[in-house]
């Protein structure tokens, strides 16, 4: 019943959206003449970086949120069902984080704040690698709240300045959530050979914080690979 539900959700939306008249957002002529292709559009460093950016981004999220119930029950010794409650919480502080992320925004550069989350999230992975008990819980919930504008904040700063291009390079955004199917592929190989040490498992987004912080401190910068 459930899916039956939001089946028939995405239905109604679909309908409504085939029926509503939205503005157009078509580039002026000016603006088509210099439009570069697919590929091209990719001479924007910030852009190239933000695809990279996205890719480890969504990696890491799915990563966090699929190992959650398993790093729960060996790090902190819950039960399963346990375990499922505190994703609920884990679900809720990420809501939470994008809500008061957007607020911070108002009065932090976006990049800054997105730094500033990155460090904490690359902190607070240690913390669920090597920690023990409710500790590691806090940890993961502190990761979901600190990784909430880490998405649309990356869309919008390798976006920007791209004119006429805006849309070819959002397609290059929306493309590298590939992340979320490559990355947990590489996180669940570490666990095995680790003897299913889960929490050893956790590197893995801690690098991909990485990665995405030094898209923040300096890989935002708009420029194109001429200069």
């Amino acid at each position: 019943m459930p899916y039956i539900v939001l089946g028939s959700i995405l239905v109604l939306v679909a309908v409504i959206f085939y029926f509503v008249q939205l503005p157009s957002m078509k580039a002026t002529h000016a603006e088509a003449e210099i439009k570069p292709g697919f590929f091209s559009v990719l001479k924007f460093r910030h852009l190239s970086w933000g695809v990279v950016a996205q890719f480890f981004y969504v990696g890491a999220q799915v990563c966090i949120t699929s190992f959650f119930i398993r790093i729960a029950q060996q790090g902190a010794g819950l039960d399963e069902k346990t375990a499922g409650y505190y994703l609920g919480i884990y679900g809720f502080l990420f809501m939470a984080g994008r809500f008061i992320g957007t607020f911070f925004l108002r009065f932090v550069k976006d990049y800054v704040l997105l730094s500033i989350y990155c460090v904490m999230s690359v902190l607070l992975c240690l913390v669920a690698i090597y920690g023990s008990g409710i500790v590691v819980i806090y940890a993961l919930g502190g990761i979901g709240f600190f990784m909430s504008i880490m998405f649309p904040t990356i869309f919008s700063l390798g976006i920007k300045g791209l004119k006429s291009n805006t849309e070819t390079g959002s397609s290059w955004l929306v493309m590298s959530i590939v992340g979320g199917a490559i990355i947990p592929y590489g996180m669940g190989t570490l666990i095995d050979m680790n003897h299913d040490d889960i929490q050893s498992g956790y590197i893995i987004p801690l690098v991909c914080f990485l990665i995405i912080l030094s898209f923040g401190a300096f890989g935002h910068k708009v420029k194109t690979v001429s200069e």
